[in-house]
């Protein structure tokens, strides 16, 4: 029977447990994924066309220095299996690493969280891989919609963060990157919108229901801008977006356990004890680095990585 080059195949006489264990934590380096059948971009043919457009607005700039921080001090030769996040910020993330050099990146499988982030893995030319096959993860940076002072924070403006959620449990590090706004003491206090709620359409409307009647009486469908009806996600599934009081925001970990025991609740956008450190980037070229235990950290605007060549490992 013909197996996939994709699949990790266990055959009936190796089923030690080293071996079924080892199958698990290839690299592309062993020779059996295939080079990507995508053709090369007409932007990555061209070396002085950039990955990403230059920014062109201080927040822009913010979100850059965030990410090329965040890579530099996270994505390490040892690295190997990498997840990458989604939204805005993410590209720089994808500039930085790309820029570490095609010797670095030939031993290194990317996994992405969405079809933003799988489309800017192929255009760069980067080995893409699934979390089924590699579902111990070394690092993964995402983007966020706001963070809080204990590293709590909120996703799913983009609709990602089922997926978002998995690569950020399956990673030994998870870091996020976020420009100056996105930096909070409480959540909700810039992110307006509400907690992004990944629900099964079936259960919607009962869903909303319950959600009034919890603390949030303002909870909407999330409708779609360029089609009529809803927002649907990667997975085929409805948003909803739900502002709760402050008092109720203060305490994430409480509400995320009270909204994920809903029935027809899929993923909630609320991220709680799991990030290692979040990068913000400021308006003034500095950035501000929060780690888990409290410490604050800051890199002044002279010590950028955008006034430094891309290092090449």
């Amino acid at each position: 029977m013909l197996s996939s080059p994709l699949t990790a195949v266990v055959h009936a006489d190796d089923l030690s447990s080293s071996s079924a264990h080892t199958s698990w934590y290839r690299t592309p380096a062993d020779g059996v994924y295939p080079q990507p059948r995508r053709r090369p971009s007409l932007a990555s043919q061209n070396a002085k066309t950039p990955l990403v457009p230059p920014p062109t607005s201080t927040v822009e700039a913010s979100k850059r220095l965030a990410a090329w921080t965040a890579v530099d001090k996270n994505i390490l030769p040892e690295h190997k299996v990498i997840g990458i996040g989604s939204g805005s910020t993410v590209p720089y993330v994808v500039e930085r690493i790309v820029s570490q050099g095609k010797s670095m990146n030939k031993d290194r499988v990317f996994i992405p969280t969405s079809f933003q982030s799988k489309e800017l893995i192929v255009n760069a030319q980067l080995l893409l891989g699934d979390v089924d096959q590699y579902p111990v993860i070394d690092v993964t940076i995402d983007g966020a919609d706001e963070v809080d002072h204990d590293l709590n924070c909120i996703k799913g403006g983009g609709g990602c963060h089922l997926r978002e959620k998995v690569l950020a449990e399956a990673a030994d590090t998870f870091v996020l990157v976020a420009d100056y706004r996105k930096n909070s003491t409480v959540l909700g206090t810039a992110w307006k919108q509400g907690i992004p709620i990944e629900v099964v359409p079936f259960a919607y409307t009962k869903i909303l229901q319950n959600l009034h009647l919890i603390g949030s009486p303002k909870a909407v469908l999330r409708m779609a801008k360029a089609k009529a009806g809803p927002v649907v996600s990667d997975n085929g599934n409805f948003i909803i977006d739900a502002p709760f009081p402050e008092e109720m925001m203060k305490e994430p970990y409480t509400l995320l356990t009270r909204i994920k025991m809903l029935t027809g609740v899929v993923e909630v956008g609320l991220f709680c004890h799991m990030a290692k450190a979040a990068y913000f980037g400021n308006a003034d070229g500095s950035v501000t680095i929060k780690h888990h235990d409290g410490q604050v950290e800051q890199v002044q605007a002279d010590k950028s990585p955008l006034l430094e060549k891309p290092q090449e490992f």
